[in-house]
């Protein structure tokens, strides 16, 4: 048996997680990491707090951070530089992103007690019990993906207009009643807690929300359309063009989404299997392609009612829409297939191991992919749905349109 034993690297940067309680709850060793640094990089709010030091140059976030971050650290040394961020940094914190651009060997992270343990604490919710919904910088919209009677979820806000806009959103799904505890300041002298119901906080004072805190929702309405496959087809807005549901499950089956997998969902129609890829799990991914401009809108507008606002919906047609697009892990063709190139431009834009699903209701879709079947192998399948209906005074069959299905992996 061999091992690999090597030195831990010296990082580039260091992040330091501070708490509420400020510059006095960081460690000794900490301390001294800050001040004896040559840069300090951090919020204006962490910046304030600390001591003074001659000579240590301390540079504010730039505002968007992402876009200005580059051009900051290229001016910092290679060593000697210290980024201040709220509690754990790692949790929706500003080490996420300094990993993304620098690699995790040039970032070490020494968190502070983040204030998703301090919200657990206070709730005394186990964390096997709950989910983290952050939306910090992000479409408040995505809290309506967890909704389910008894779901309790810990919100990290933006900013104090936080809990009015998913108040909105809870009472606009029929979660009224749901329960709202606003945890400001956590781990500080002046920690503070706000309890109220979706429905009553047009009645809350703005003024007496914090800035800093965590939403604690404890939701209580009708019962959520689960994030299994297969959404009934009159959770979408559509006209007449929607995979429907027994379909919609086949093919996410083969499609198989999976945490951080990019799905293409081409001739999109009502956008239900892009939006059930990701209803998947937070960290799936999807572009819609549709040409048809109002579909696209519609795309949208589904996307957001279903938790998942992040869609990326284009408007267009393949296969020259899919030019310049992320390459996918998975594609789904519910329409257009029989337009020259639209095969041939999904199955070679798919990365290694990537799944192509297309259904067909026409004869000439059916050849065509009769023919990529016998070409390229896969998976070639007839699905047939039949639905009881009223016939007469009596109940019977009713057939809907056969559809093949070829499902292939690269």
């Amino acid at each position: 048996m061999s091992t690999d034993t090597r030195p831990v690297p010296e990082p580039r940067i260091t992040v330091v997680g501070v708490g509420a309680d400020g510059w006095p709850g960081v460690p000794g060793r900490l301390r001294r990491t800050v001040l004896e640094a040559e840069v300090v990089l951090g919020g204006r709010r962490h910046l304030a707090l600390l001591p003074g030091r001659a000579g240590q140059r301390r540079e504010v976030w730039p505002s968007p951070l992402r876009e200005g971050l580059a051009d900051l650290l290229a001016s910092c040394p290679d060593r000697g530089v210290v980024a201040l961020a709220s509690g754990d940094p790692l949790v929706s914190g500003v080490a996420t992103t300094l990993i993304d651009l620098l690699g995790a060997e040039a970032v070490r992270v020494e968190p502070a007690l983040s204030s998703v343990a301090l919200a657990r604490a206070r709730m005394g919710w186990p964390a096997e019990r709950c989910a983290v919904v952050t939306l910090v910088g992000r479409d408040p919209r995505l809290l309506l993906r967890w909704l389910s009677p008894g779901q309790r979820l810990l919100v990290l806000s933006s900013d104090a207009g936080t809990p009015a806009l998913a108040a909105a959103l809870l009472s606009g799904a029929g979660y009224g009643d749901s329960r709202m505890t606003v945890l400001g300041n956590l781990g500080a002298d002046t920690e503070s807690r706000l309890e109220c119901t979706a429905g009553d906080w047009p009645r809350v004072d703005p003024a007496s929300v914090p800035a800093l805190h965590v939403l604690a929702v404890e939701a209580a309405g009708p019962p959520g359309y689960g994030l299994a496959a297969g959404l009934p087809d009159g959770a979408y807005e559509h006209d007449g063009q929607l995979t429907k549901r027994d379909l919609r499950a086949a093919a996410l089956a083969r499609l198989a989404p999976a945490p951080g997998l990019h799905l293409w969902d081409v001739g999109a129609g009502a956008g239900s299997v892009g939006i059930e890829w990701m209803r998947a799990h937070p960290a799936c991914t999807a572009t819609a392609v549709e040409a048809d401009a109002g579909r696209a809108a519609r795309i949208g507008r589904n996307a957001g009612r279903l938790g998942v606002p992040g869609l990326e919906v284009v408007a267009g047609r393949a296969p020259r829409a899919l030019e310049g697009l992320p390459a996918p892990d998975a594609v789904f063709v519910g329409g257009g297939a029989t337009r020259p190139g639209v095969l041939e431009a999904c199955a070679g834009a798919l990365r290694p191991g990537g799944r192509l699903v297309v259904h067909g209701v026409t004869l000439e879709t059916e050849r065509l992919l009769s023919e990529a079947h016998r070409d390229r192998g896969g998976e070639l399948t007839r699905i047939s749905v039949e639905t009881a209906a009223p016939v007469g005074g009596f109940t019977g069959w009713t057939p809907a349109r056969t559809v093949t299905q070829w499902s292939w992996t690269r």
